[in-house]
């Protein structure tokens, strides 16, 4: 099974993540980009819902192991591939002419936090699952781009407590905090809230991407000029 697949289902595009943690590297990358550019090909797409097959890991983010081995291996081509791959998708969920939401099924941690925030509407399942930014323990900072979508998604005093603490923040807690639109009791109770959501949608993709495009013009704009100086260089890890 490929990494990333999706499926239709009365309008809502479901994509779902194969690969137990859902680690991401370029195979991920590519995959997801893929199924995104797929999904939205469909004339019939109104609504796309991101969420994994797995039960315990919706995604823990960055292969960190992959990563090394590349570096280790001087395949820095890859690496740079691999950004440019993951920035191509938090760009098409940010700019995709229908709702992308995200259903968090599991531990979300790191990028794999990161991607829940690109999309428009978020639920999580309450009875297993943490959302988390490990990076600041990792040595990984946030690229300009990441930093400018979270932002969109996680208020601002949320935000700062997340990124700089490394906590582990539940479901409930995200509810509270706006950052999620409602958490639910388990998997079953998780797919049924956000496919009913999902199915809400009926709008016209011109203005729907309309919208999309002004509103985030500016985090397209930080994608395509800043994270470059970065990726670039590779300079990507802090090890102090």
């Amino acid at each position: 099974m490929s990494v990333v697949t999706w499926k239709m289902d009365e309008g809502v595009a479901t994509v779902l993540m194969n690969n137990e943690q859902n680690l991401q590297n370029l195979d991920f990358a590519r995959d997801m980009n893929h199924a995104l550019d797929a999904a939205e090909a469909d004339p019939q797409t109104r609504a796309l819902v991101l969420t994994s097959s797995d039960e315990k890991f919706f995604s823990n983010g960055i292969d960190v192991a992959w990563l090394t081995e590349r570096f280790a291996a001087e395949e820095y081509q890859a690496v740079r591939d691999f950004c440019y791959g993951m920035d191509a998708v938090f760009k098409k969920l940010l700019l995709a002419p229908f709702p992308a939401i995200a259903a968090i099924n599991g531990h979300a941690f790191g990028n794999g936090a990161i991607l829940a925030c690109a999309c428009d509407f978020r639920f999580m399942k309450s009875d297993r699952g943490f959302f988390c930014f490990p990076e600041v323990d990792l040595g990984i900072p946030f690229l300009p781009g990441m930093d400018a979508f979270i932002e969109k998604a996680i208020p601002r005093y949320k935000l700062n407590e997340l990124k700089l603490t490394g906590k582990r923040a539940t479901a409930p807690e995200l509810e509270a905090a706006h950052v999620i639109e409602k958490a639910c009791g388990n998997a079953e109770h998780l797919m049924a809230e956000t496919m009913a959501f999902a199915g809400f949608f009926n709008k016209k993709r011109g203005i729907f991407a309309e919208h999309k495009r002004r509103m985030y013009q500016r985090i397209i704009d930080i994608i395509d000029t800043q994270n470059p100086e970065h990726i670039d260089s590779l300079n990507l890890m802090i090890r102090e």
